[in-house]
């Protein structure tokens, strides 16, 4: 039988577009008129003249990040598809005065109690990435600009290897002129990192022997140097126009200009941030929390509110809210225990989980195969009992991958990749298979859920397939939503009948564990001013995870703070809200119904998640009472 949806609102969240104009776009810095100065402006509703609005913002931006074009697949303006995203200062600029006027304009002219449900929905999230953003820019020189974990000498190849299509010769042409576009972006981003550095916002002295090996990855290999190994991008580039249906002098001509595109351009602007990052290198030192930056407090303060989407928490609230988890965890731990018939303290079974042989693949390449494949055996049987708990579920494919070798290092075990709109693209579960210790059996389970289905890739997926709703919001992807949805689509295993093996029900507890800590440790490293070494002897001390892992992670925390505490945070909201809601419907809880409310809607501020829930267990008792 259909259920009836008539109560569920169907915006979907999406990304904003970064709105940065490229070069080529000077009189793209304004927006479009809004809606209502057109004459068929007023036949529609309120709801509609907002969408309408909200769609030639959309357009706009898109027409100022080529980058963004790309990744929605649409590569028909072969211009832009040569072009990266402008990153310079006044396009930065211009972006604030945007959110600023439209914040105003949309305040201005669109009644918000005319709206129906769902624009209304739209409106608050809209509002809610404008504030967001004006509040954050003000906080854009306490940035680090390169990390381990992100920034364009990664990122610049990843889209390169993973988004840029080849299907024609202009499209090769395009990829070539991106190639020859990496060196002006570079210094301007070198210049910028300079900059903050002598103004103390400097990475801490670790980060720098990652940000130089991965660097360093990029242009190893041929053309760069006299190995035998070829280069991540001339192996690309070579792959993908020798894939192209065209005569051998016309492709022998595009491997020629991209190789040499790579030798004059790409390795002398590596070469150059090579030696800034040895610069900074001398410069930095081993204080590692955002409290050592010249606006530190408040700087880590708006990072919680933007990570939680919760603007009232504080870095004290977090934390306690950490400690107690991680001692209600810990008993729940306590019983595996004894299922397993474990004797010895917590702290053993840690060690035991962490060494025992039975819990790990071998670190060869059949040992990597043979967790592929596991993976792949998990997804299989999820599959078959979703319908149980779903009723929308996403139509896009996902796919199972290894992590590529140049960016392995400091990468996290394993992460998602969204596919694109137009599904040419399959979103990615990608796992970091670089050292197999850090995939434990026993975690695999658990992981598969969160990255993959249904965590990652139905809350993203099907945030991108709400057709009808404004295109801004089906890009959307605020942290604490998304973290906290497949976190809790990890536990939600346990719900479906997963995780029937002891060990790894253990490993379900042992990220939601390493979630907890994260709150522990994110609001130590940066407000308590706890070391690195810190952070990691609490971490090894109260979870099963290995050194090498711990270390990374903490690593991570460190040039990204407060993204660490979004998880947790957005779980315990979301499993609160389940909670609340099978309690007041008691045998009228619906799990694809609940589960509809928080999916269709996209990604949510938690404020917002919070009362549509609160609508739905309303509207749900009022019909019951019927």
């Amino acid at each position: 039988m259909t259920k009836t949806r008539a109560w569920l609102a169907t915006a979907s969240i999406a990304v904003l577009m970064a709105a940065c104009s490229p070069p080529s776009n000077p009189a793209g810095n304004t927006d479009p008129a809004p809606a209502e100065t057109s004459a068929a402006a007023t036949e529609q509703t309120e709801s509609e003249r907002l969408y309408a609005w909200f769609a030639e913002l959309f357009e706009a931006d898109l027409a100022r990040s080529p980058q963004q074009q790309t990744g929605l697949g649409r590569i028909d303006d072969l211009t832009a598809y040569g072009q990266w995203d402008d990153v310079s200062d006044e396009a930065a600029e211009a972006t604030q005065q945007r959110r600023i006027e439209r914040l105003a304009t949309m305040r201005e002219r669109y009644d918000y109690d005319a709206l129906d449900r769902d624009a209304r929905v739209s409106y608050r999230v809209f509002e809610y990435l404008q504030e967001t953003g004006i509040r954050q820019y003000g906080f854009r020189d306490q940035t680090y600009v390169f990390t381990q974990m992100f920034g364009p000498h990664t990122g610049m190849p990843s889209t390169l290897i993973g988004q840029h299509r080849v299907e024609t010769v202009a499209h090769a042409e395009a990829y070539i002129s991106r190639l020859a576009g990496i060196g002006p972006i570079f210094d301007t981003l070198i210049a910028r990192a300079d900059a903050r550095a002598e103004a103390g916002v400097i990475p801490p002295r670790f980060a720098f022997e990652y940000l130089l090996g991965n660097t360093r990855a990029v242009i190893t290999g041929a053309p760069f140097d006299d190995s035998d190994a070829v280069s991540p991008l001339l192996a690309d580039f070579t792959a993908k126009v020798e894939a192209l249906d065209v005569d051998d002098a016309v492709r022998a001509d595009l491997i020629s200009r991209g190789t040499a595109a790579l030798t004059e351009t790409v390795g002398p602007a590596y070469e150059r941030l090579l030696a800034m990052f040895e610069r900074h290198q001398d410069m930095a030192d081993d204080r590692d929390g955002a409290w050592k930056l010249p606006r530190g407090e408040a700087y880590y303060e708006s990072q919680l509110a933007a990570f939680t989407t919760l603007p009232d928490l504080s870095p004290q609230e977090v934390h306690d809210t950490g400690l107690a988890e991680i001692a209600r965890i810990h008993e729940e731990m306590r019983g595996i225990m004894e299922q397993v018939g474990f004797e010895g303290s917590l702290q053993d079974f840690f060690e035991f989980m962490r060494t025992d042989p039975q819990f790990y693949y071998p670190n060869t390449d059949e040992g990597r195969a043979a967790y592929m494949a596991a993976v792949g055996g998990i997804f299989d049987r999820v599959r078959g009992v979703l319908p149980d708990y779903f009723d929308t579920m996403p139509q896009g494919e996902m796919v199972v991958r290894e992590v590529e070798p140049y960016r392995a290092a400091g990468s996290p075990t394993a992460f998602y990749s969204s596919g694109s709109l137009d599904g040419s693209r399959p979103g990615v579960y990608y796992a970091n298979t670089l050292n197999m210790r850090n995939l434990p059996i026993y975690q695999m389970e658990t992981l598969a859920y969160h990255e993959g289905i249904p965590g990652h890739h139905f809350q993203l997926t099907l945030g991108q397939e709400q057709e009808g709703t404004p295109m801004f919001q089906r890009f959307l992807y605020l942290s604490a939503f998304g973290e906290g949805w497949a976190l809790y689509a990890e536990s939600l295993g346990k719900d479906m009948g997963m995780f029937t093996d002891p060990y790894q029900d253990f490993g379900r507890l042992a990220y939601e564990l390493w979630r907890a800590g994260r709150l522990v440790v994110d609001t130590g490293i940066h407000s308590l001013r706890w070391s690195r070494e810190e952070a990691i002897d609490y971490l090894r001390t109260n979870t099963s995870f290995t050194e090498e892992e711990i270390t990374r992670e903490v690593e991570r925390y460190i040039v990204w703070p407060g993204q660490a505490t979004s998880y947790k945070t957005g779980q315990m909201r979301i499993q609160q809200l389940r909670d609340f809601a099978q309690a007041e419907l008691g045998d009228a809880f619906d799990y694809g119904e609940f589960h509809d409310v928080v999916l269709t809607n996209g990604s949510l501020p938690l404020a917002v998640l919070t009362e549509l829930i609160n609508d739905y267990v309303e509207e749900k008792r009022a019909g019951s009472a019927e």
